[in-house]
């Protein structure tokens, strides 16, 4: 069978199988610290039973999770996390990317047992590296669906918000009264306002980490007029809530009318795609006949 196999052959599957091995390697020795993934979500992190071979690799090399990107990844995962959890999540997602980067490159040398084609394994390693980089970008990913979700219920929010307060009663009542209304992800960031209140933190601090833990201007906005409103009194905040759930209603209509405009783009496209299909089935049998 040896006759059959080129030297490029060779060294490719004798490489593969170093690689093969230095995984098997890393993953007997991983096993102790496979207990940090435990708790994770399934559906949320695949294959989390191989996350310590990823995460042993950090250990393997000291990484100190310093870096720039580190920063800019701890300041995602505060938004996404409570806190305490930051270093763990940013430990996870190192974990996780190593993981699937590794085990995709492994695959390109599976790959090319069956197609000895080195482009193709070639992109195939290609797909290794943008495994760890989708996989390091995902907390970015996960906060603009957040916003999304945060801005679809906010003006429903700040309505409620206001009849209550307009009608006579005081703010952390009125939070707690909207906040248990729903499960979705801006009431829960509202409960743990509520929470933090009940742990001793003022109503202010409270609701500026509301603001905070929500990033989007609007709701920063919303949270800084409910802190002027605390300081000014009950009937001052009742007036500013009122102002700004009309403002707010107002720039709600502004992005439906936007996401309809969007809409119909988008189906500009496949509109055009059947014409030049049709076109083409009338264009090209008249061709055929004038050529005949």
């Amino acid at each position: 069978m040896l006759d059959f196999l080129s030297l490029q052959d060779l060294i490719i599957m004798g490489a593969g199988c170093i690689c093969l091995v230095a995984w098997l390697v890393v993953f007997l020795l991983s096993g102790k610290y496979n207990a940090i993934f435990h708790t994770l979500n399934e559906k949320e992190y695949p294959l989390k039973e191989l996350y310590s071979t990823g995460y042993f690799l950090t250990e393997l090399f000291h990484y100190k999770f310093k870096g720039k990107y580190d920063r800019k990844l701890r300041m995602e995962l505060g938004i996404l996390h409570e806190e305490k959890y930051v270093e763990y999540y940013l430990r996870v997602i190192y974990a996780q990317s190593l993981t699937f980067g590794m085990l995709v490159f492994l695959l390109s040398f599976i790959l090319y047992g069956f197609n000895p084609d080195v482009l193709l394994m070639v992109i195939c390693m290609g797909m290794a590296v943008l495994a760890v980089y989708y996989f390091m970008t995902l907390s970015e990913k996960k906060i603009q669906k957040r916003s999304e979700e945060l801005l679809n219920d906010f003006s429903e929010i700040v309505s409620k918000l206001a009849l209550l307060v307009n009608a006579g009663m005081i703010m952390r009542e009125a939070w707690i009264e909207v906040a248990g209304a729903s499960d979705s992800v801006i009431y829960q960031e509202m409960m743990r306002s509520y929470e933090d209140m009940q742990n001793g933190v003022s109503e202010s601090e409270a609701i500026r980490r509301f603001g905070v833990r929500c990033i989007i201007p609007e709701i920063k906005k919303f949270a800084s007029t409910i802190i002027q409103g605390i300081e000014k009194g009950n009937r001052e905040l009742s007036m500013m809530l009122k102002a700004q759930s009309d403002e707010i209603w107002e720039m709600k209509q502004q992005r439906v009318k936007q996401a309809g405009a969007k809409a119909n783009t988008k189906l500009m496209i496949p509109m055009f795609i059947m014409f030049m299909g049709i076109l083409i089935m009338i264009v090209v049998p008249i061709f055929t006949n004038l050529g005949v």
